[in-house]
């Protein structure tokens, strides 16, 4: 690894081998793979916490799958300086990974961030890769992905080879596969900027505006982040009340879990899409800067976002962890969970209720 033009290029990465060379006890790391860009190998680390039993709990945190948007990156390396220190010296920390396994990898798409594109080293939109078709067309046609060329952004891949996956995605697909569908209980968070003025938790799915199959329990979870933080900044809603798109990673992965046999824990993929239009709206000056439509410029702004995700990341651990309060739902009660949040994410749509809701 070049790490002189690294540094210049994709400091990221500098930062995450320097936190892999000093681990807490209990915490591990390993290259999943490396792509190669000019001759420069850019490799994509896992941390992992927790027992190796595959039937774990198990909560996976993700980020930079868009280059552009740095910030992500960057939240979630400043959660992993904060949850190394309290590995050190808490005991309570220490506990919660002996129930619970934490997979945290903090760049999924290293190419894209030392170009400074959204895209992959191959011009390919990660989150457009997926081989998933979207039922219902986006109001935005070219941002729902496209397979024009890698000279416009989402580009979805493919041409001669259409529906192969690009090396970070499959790289992404076998992590999921490994370490989650195993499990009795997970939970992914993908974290994102660039869009809207609030920050919001989306859940799938992006390719349909029908309600997602896991609707009972992505309430419950919902419900759970109101009553443990009552005054949280995050909007939840399903991704396709704003746009829908082709090829998501997470809906492609939620529905390979969902198909593949019976007896499968819960599992549900989430993203927090910080909403960057804020901070332009604040600082107009920074949308003239290639990365300031996607990232805050400001230092003061910059440092508030880094600290004001640290409770949620630590929540999604945890309830991952505590997942019977939230994800075993009695039969009884979950037709009446699913109208509720039908009601309260779809009445705007002509979606009918999942045909499993009173099952």
């Amino acid at each position: 690894m070049d790490l002189v033009h690294l540094s210049r290029s994709v400091p990221e990465l500098i930062e995450i081998d320097r936190l892999a060379g000093d681990l807490p006890r209990g915490m591990r790391v390993r290259i999943l793979d490396s792509v190669i860009h000019h001759g420069v190998e850019l490799p994509i680390h896992c941390f992992e916490a927790g027992p190796e039993d595959p039937e774990t709990p198990v909560f996976l945190l993700t980020g930079g799958v868009h280059g552009l948007e740095r910030i992500g990156t960057h939240v979630v390396i400043g959660y992993m300086k904060t949850l190394f220190s309290q590995m050190a010296w808490d005991d309570a920390q220490q506990d919660l990974f002996k129930k619970a396994r934490l997979i945290i990898v903090p760049l999924v798409n290293p190419a894209g961030m030392l170009l400074r594109t959204r895209a992959n080293g191959r011009g390919v939109d990660l989150m457009r890769n997926a081989p998933v078709e979207a039922v219902h067309n986006s109001w935005l046609p070219f941002v729902g992905g496209h397979r024009l060329g890698p000279f416009l952004a989402w580009y979805r891949g493919g041409g001669a080879d259409e529906g192969t996956m690009e090396k970070e995605s499959s790289v992404l697909e076998n992590l999921v596969r490994e370490k989650l569908f195993p499990s009795r209980a997970a939970l992914s968070l993908d974290v994102h900027s660039g869009f809207g003025t609030v920050d919001r938790l989306w859940f799938p799915y992006a390719k349909s505006r029908e309600p997602f199959p896991s609707l009972a329990e992505v309430y419950q979870l919902s419900a759970l982040l109101d009553r443990t933080y009552p005054n949280h900044i995050y909007k939840v809603e399903p991704q396709s009340l704003n746009y829908t798109t082709h090829g998501d990673l997470w809906d492609y992965f939620y529905d390979e879990h969902s198909s593949s046999g019976p007896g499968r824990g819960t599992y549900l993929p989430l993203a927090l899409e910080l909403g960057s239009w804020l901070w332009v709206k604040k600082n107009p000056r920074q949308i003239l800067s290639l990365l300031g439509a996607f990232n805050p410029v400001i230092r003061h702004r910059y440092q508030r976002i880094l600290r004001r995700h640290l409770a949620l990341l630590d929540f999604m651990a945890r309830a991952a962890a505590s997942h019977q309060t939230w994800s075993r739902i009695p039969k009884v009660e979950r037709k009446e969970i699913t109208e509720k949040a039908h009601d309260r994410w779809y009445s705007g749509f002509s979606g009918e209720l999942p045909s499993h809701a009173g099952k």
